[in-house]
């Protein structure tokens, strides 16, 4: 009777410990930098982006702009709420004559978005003179980031 107890103990224990081993998901897709490296700033354009990586599979993510690719890893830990651990996001824009005019890869780091890689042809700030540029950030000062 003891032996069973202890087998029947240890089949809990060893059910309650799987039980709270995380569970780690991935949803949507995004390029992989090899796939990126085909793309020609300046040259592709739509129909060539879509034939050597695909379109964005979700319909809001398509815009006359620029096509968003969102990729997201979650961790789900027994009963707690689902945990986002890892966000990248592949940026690709067009030219009003649909070429690709960028491409930018975010990250989410801390909670913030950060760039972690781009290809630009030109300059993102259009009919803004650099006066402007300067006088503009002037009320966009935080005191908490200056205190770090």
């Amino acid at each position: 009777m003891r032996r069973a107890a202890r087998w029947l103990g240890g089949g809990l224990i060893a059910l309650v410990l799987v039980a709270c081993a995380p569970i780690y998901r991935n949803h949507g897709y995004i390029p992989q930098e090899e796939e990126l490296a085909q793309i020609e700033v300046g040259r592709d354009t739509r129909e060539t982006v879509a034939e050597k990586i695909g379109r964005p599979s979700a319909t809001g993510l398509l815009n006359d702009i620029g096509w968003f690719y969102v990729q997201s890893r979650w961790r789900h830990y027994g009963a707690r709420e689902p945990q986002e651990i890892d966000r990248q996001v592949v940026s690709i824009t067009f030219t009003e004559a649909g070429v690709v005019q960028n491409v930018e890869r975010f990250g989410l780091e801390r909670g913030r978005v950060v760039v972690l890689s781009r290809r630009v042809t030109e300059s993102n700030i259009r009919g803004i003179g650099f006066l402007r540029q300067i006088l503009g950030n002037l009320g966009r000062i935080d005191a908490g980031e200056m205190l770090k």
